[in-house]
């Protein structure tokens, strides 16, 4: 056995057979049933000539099917790549053709982007489509239940290794989607757990060691969050690594009464989500229904991908009072790289695998406010998928060694704890001063007022650009820019107060909860009327603009 993501999750089904794996709105699956569902589909796809190193894509909606894609592909020793499932037809060409797709696993649902975009990639050869009846259109395609049911899976699959690739898609936060490219290995000690499902017992030494360590009481995970998003994959993973049970939601949307309810019946343990926007649907649920759903089983509250506010940490623990609160930092270039129980604030501790490091690439002194670049070495990523040049910027080499910095900047306090301030790329320049969107909005969601709120700077003639908050009001309230500024102050300098305030109908997000901050800059600089209007106090002068002379 290796450190080969197939290998290890067959060796946990061939432990815990009857345990209970998946459970979705269509069916529930054993460890022994989702292993063979899997090896099915992928010996139909090596009939259809695939095999190591081809890329399958997975165009689907949560579901037994996505994981399984991901495993078949694993136990080929090809690569899944995750699609978007709200990609149009220019993103699905950039995507496909990016990541040089030879096969395709589609929801019938999005059957006629895939119609208008596969004729354009020649490499893809091979189309599986899920579900019912697809759109009267011309597509090439395999019907994926009757492909399981006439096909009889191999004994095993050959040649695999810890060096075979996992790849991730993403979009950050603006522009097309690129790949990070990943060892098998790496992935499974950066983002899988490490053989650690307890926390308790440090990752493990050898792949052998993965079965022995699964807990005779195995935890249920409800992951919120769309498949097609990375931590959703590191959440059912690193479950499936412990024998545990992962629960997924149904639909395309994400609904916060349906994730209660789900808690109720499957007795889940851990909830993750991702950030307040999928947070706080929870939460409303559970206040405007007060005892309508069994929360009892429920002992960890968890967020990935993007951070929950203080005003939804504190929401959480008056609704959810014997719950922990977790919010795991990270991204698809380090694995997770640290996490916060229960702090208020993007505060984080981590091992010594991550640091922040300054310009001259040393690492921050502690506790001197230094603003550096958070820092990952160890199990990290090998490349990004066609981009040398960002792979050259990203991953580099400081005393023999290979870190990876991705763009997120932090200081570090005396005590050795990280602050994280947010990306680098995304920060506002107002007077020479910086200020990272995430930290203005984290203080703004705790207006009342507020729902949802994105943080960007606008073009300004006297100081560079200027903060604009762009807001979804709680209810009808229509909170005035003078109201959110006095709210502020006492937890922001006065430079990074909001100087312009725009009110939406809502505020854009992708389903994976992250922020649409392309949306929001173009939504800034556009014409408003009626509800979507902007409003700003009467001159600069007036502003109380606190910048250095």
């Amino acid at each position: 056995m290796s450190f080969n993501l197939a290998e290890l999750f067959e060796s946990v089904a061939n432990a815990v057979g009857d345990r209970t794996a998946v459970v979705t709105p269509a069916r529930s699956l054993t460890y022994r049933a989702l292993d063979d569902r899997a090896s099915r589909l992928a010996q139909h796809l090596a009939g259809a000539g695939i095999g190591e190193g081809d890329h399958i894509g997975l165009q689907l909606l949560n579901g037994t099917e996505y994981l399984e894609g991901m495993l078949a592909a694993f136990k080929l020793r090809a690569v899944p790549v995750n699609i978007n499932h709200r990609y149009v037809e220019r993103e699905l060409l950039h995507l496909f053709d990016d990541a040089d797709l030879v096969a395709l696993v589609v929801d019938a649902s999005f059957a006629s982007r895939v119609a208008a975009v596969a004729p354009r990639i020649p490499s893809l050869s091979h189309i599986v489509v899920v579900g019912g009846e697809s759109p009267d259109v011309d597509l090439d395609a395999v019907p994926y239940e009757a492909v399981l049911a006439s096909t009889t899976p191999p004994a095993s699959f050959a040649g695999r290794s810890g060096d075979d690739l996992y790849i991730a898609y993403t979009g950050g936060t603006t522009g097309m989607p690129k790949g990070v490219v990943w060892r098998h290995e790496d992935i499974f000690f950066a983002a899988l757990g490490g053989g650690d499902p307890l926390l308790d017992k440090g990752p493990i030494g050898t792949p052998d060691e993965l079965p022995l360590r699964v807990p005779d009481f195995p935890v249920t995970q409800l992951c919120a969050p769309p498949l097609m998003h990375v931590s959703a994959h590191w959440g059912a993973f690193n479950t499936f690594f412990g024998g545990g049970t992962v629960v997924l939601l149904g639909g395309a949307a994400f609904d916060g009464r349906e994730a209660c309810a789900a808690i109720g019946e499957n007795g889940v343990n851990v909830l993750t989500v991702v950030g307040d926007a999928m947070a706080r649907p929870v939460l409303d649920a559970l206040a405007d229904d007060p005892g309508a759903y069994d929360t009892s089983s429920l002992f960890v509250f968890a967020s990935g991908g993007a951070l929950l506010s203080p005003a939804t940490k504190a929401r959480i623990g008056e609704l959810l009072p014997a719950v922990m609160v977790v919010d795991a930092f990270g991204s698809s270039e380090t694995g997770i790289a640290g996490s916060n129980a229960g702090a208020v604030g993007a505060r984080f501790t981590a091992d010594d695998r991550t640091a922040v490091l300054g310009e001259d690439l040393g690492p921050v002194t502690p506790g001197s406010g230094e603003i550096g670049r958070i820092a990952r070495r160890g199990h990290i990523p090998l490349r990004y998928h066609k981009d040398e040049a960002k792979t050259a910027a990203t991953f580099v080499t400081i005393d023999g060694e290979r870190w990876s910095l991705p763009g997120d900047m932090a200081t570090v306090d005396d005590d050795g704890t990280i602050v994280l301030l947010g990306r680098g790329s995304g920060s506002i320049n107002t007077g020479g001063e910086k200020v990272f969107p995430e930290e203005v909005e984290a203080v703004l969601k705790g207006h009342p007022g507020v729902l949802d709120v994105l943080v960007v700077g606008t073009p300004d003639e006297r100081w560079g650009e200027r903060v604009t908050a762009i807001v979804q009001p709680a209810s009808d309230a229509m909170p005035t820019l003078e109201a959110l500024t006095a709210f502020a102050r006492d937890d922001l300098a006065g430079y990074k107060l909001p100087r312009r305030l725009l009110l939406v109908d809502e505020v854009r997000r992708g389903p994976n909860g992250k922020p649409d901050y392309g949306w929001a800059k173009a939504h800034a600089g556009a014409p408003t009327n009626g509800r979507h209007n902007h409003a700003e106090p009467p001159g600069d002068e007036a502003h109380d603009h606190d910048l250095p002379p």
